[in-house]
């Protein structure tokens, strides 16, 4: 599991949950769930990207917790969730499946946030029971379904089989990230974050994905690589709402502007001028706003006494 290395004080120190609880997936794999707000408010969840953790979903969960029950878990090998026995999609759509199981009653509908690889986890999961049953309206951030490592502007290159060949090994690499240096900061804002991030920002990211295990870093790296879920897009038939920033390197404009032009009910793209990959952190008002839209238009409080538990254990 990761080692924690959040800040300690500020908007991005990760508020104390209400509970804390594992969910088992399907191939056995533990995951750790955190959820914060009073109990029969509406529901939201979030997923997070590679390298992150529940960490990165701070400002929101402090803003949403106040009115609404926010459910975030730790993808597999992220966090403290261990990393289970396979790094696929299907494993993620697994785990997300094992997360809305063990948190919301039956019928129970939730607005579902994913960045990044958790925006992959729910078009991974797209055509599952439980996302069908328990999704009211999803928001991807910064994500995308296919063509990850070729279509990264990481480098400054022309798109070519010489980047994309480059940027996977770059991406992809066993090498020990080490502790948050200024020169840490420095190419972890370059690479994920716009231009403008603040120091508070960058100083949030860094120390999330530093505190990722390599190995786990490594593993995911090419299941992102392979990556293809376009059929999950198509099958995403939620009212769905996508957000980008313009200086994203990793998951760029294209990515969002073809979710889309595929999602069967896109309720629109914005693309936020000067962001990178992190807009949640490089954006939280915004990004925490549109879910506050989403859960008023799509979603409804449920009374605690309806929501079972049999998937988790309390403080596991």
């Amino acid at each position: 599991m990761s080692r924690l290395m959040h800040v300690a004080s500020g908007p991005y120190a990760p508020p104390v949950p209400a509970r804390e609880l594992t969910a088992v997936s399907a191939d056995g794999a533990r995951l750790h769930i955190e959820v914060h707000g009073p109990e029969n408010a509406p529901a939201v969840v979030l997923a997070h990207g590679w390298t992150c953790s529940t960490a990165f979903w701070a400002a929101q969960i402090r803003d949403l917790a106040a009115d609404h029950r926010v459910i975030a878990y730790d993808q597999r090998g992220h966090g403290r969730s261990p990393a289970g026995s396979g790094c696929t999609s299907d494993a993620l759509a697994d785990d997300l499946e094992a997360v809305l199981k063990a948190t919301l009653a039956p019928g129970e509908q939730a607005v579902i946030a994913g960045h990044s690889m958790g925006g992959m986890t729910v078009m991974a999961a797209a055509t599952r029971p439980a996302l069908r049953e328990h999704a009211a309206a999803v928001l991807l951030c910064s994500t995308g379904s296919s063509r990850l490592v070729a279509e990264s502007t990481v480098l400054p290159m022309r798109p070519g089989r010489l980047r994309t060949w480059l940027t996977k090994h770059i991406l992809g690499s066993r090498a020990p990230l080490g502790p948050v240096t200024p020169v840490a900061r420095a190419i972890l804002k370059y690479a994920t974050m716009g231009p403008g991030s603040a120091p508070h920002m960058v100083e949030a990211c860094a120390r999330i994905v530093h505190a990722c295990p390599r190995k786990v870093r490594y593993a995911w790296s090419h299941v992102l690589d392979l990556l293809d879920l376009d059929h999950g897009v198509r099958e995403l038939t939620v009212p769905t709402e996508v957000v980008v920033g313009t200086a994203d390197r990793l998951t760029p404009p294209v990515h969002a502007r073809a979710l889309a032009a595929a999602l069967p009910d896109c309720l629109g793209v914005t693309e936020l001028p000067g962001l990178g990959h992190m807009t949640p952190v490089e954006a939280p008002e915004l990004v925490t706003g549109k879910i506050r839209r989403l859960v008023t238009t799509y979603a409804k409080a449920t009374a605690p006494q309806d929501v079972p538990y049999t998937q988790v254990k309390e403080g596991a």
